[in-house]
């Protein structure tokens, strides 16, 4: 089995667009006003957006892209108008965070964990 694609809700998937482009998804499907999908720079995962009419109540969706020079990339952003809600830190689950969250509320999280992002010092290990 191999995760595919992740979709989230979006109240505007127009408006959507030009924040998931800005962030250096590129665009591969536009079906207007009710979907957009688009790939990640590397490697073959998908992301896409449907239109509704409410969003989830709560703490939603958590998105989470692995940058390799999150520091710089994070500037980039910056230097693009994002605000972030939590700039570059490391954490105790030994990855490093950036957080921020698109018009709808869903959280982005940039991230860079190399290795421990599956291979973490607690790691179960197999039979």
């Amino acid at each position: 089995m191999n995760l595919n694609q992740i979709t989230v809700p979006v109240i505007d998937v127009e408006r959507a667009i030009k924040f998931y482009e800005q962030l250096g998804l590129l665009l591969i499907v536009k079906s207007l006003p009710h979907y957009a999908r688009f790939q990640c720079p590397e490697g073959d995962a998908t992301f896409s957006l449907h239109q509704t009419n409410t969003l989830p109540i709560g703490d939603g969706t958590w998105i989470y892209f692995e940058v390799k020079n999150l520091d710089d990339y994070v500037q980039l952003l910056i230097s693009k108008g994002f605000i972030f809600e939590e700039l570059p830190n490391d954490k105790p689950w030994l990855w490093k965070e950036a957080r921020l969250k698109d018009a709808d509320n869903n959280q982005i999280v940039l991230y860079f964990a190399g290795t421990n992002r599956t291979n973490p010092p607690w790691k179960i290990k197999s039979p």
